[in-house]
């Protein structure tokens, strides 16, 4: 009966939050200050749409995908230092050549050259 009660409080303590979160943030009004792109308190110059270069968004995928391969790559550390075992060392070494053969395909593919 308790923990009934408890689910149900809390339950409409949510929705009362969430009503009260949804008319806090409803928007009042929209000027022209309001909707423009901010640049350092200066008037806007030229349109906030401006394309980026592919590569750059390539260069930043890559970043991404490394950075979350180095962090799966710790427990390999820890791994070869306390746990040595032929199962975890064939692994690591399954993960690694895969790491590499990835980047080699990149470097092949000229993904890595930021200047052609």
């Amino acid at each position: 009966m308790v923990l009934g009660l408890s689910v149900v409080f809390v339950w409409t303590l949510c929705c009362l939050f969430t009503a009260l979160f949804m008319v806090l943030s409803e928007k009042r009004g929209l000027d022209r200050e309001k909707c423009s792109p901010y640049e350092c308190g200066f008037e806007p110059i030229g349109s906030a749409r401006s394309s980026f270069s592919i590569r750059f968004f390539l260069v930043a995928v890559l970043f991404v995908v490394f950075d979350v391969e180095v962090v799966l790559l710790m427990p390999f550390v820890y791994m070869f230092f306390y746990g040595k075992s032929a199962l975890g060392i064939l692994s690591s070494s399954g993960f690694l050549f895969i790491l590499f053969a990835g980047l080699y395909h990149e470097y092949r593919e000229g993904s890595l050259e930021w200047v052609n």
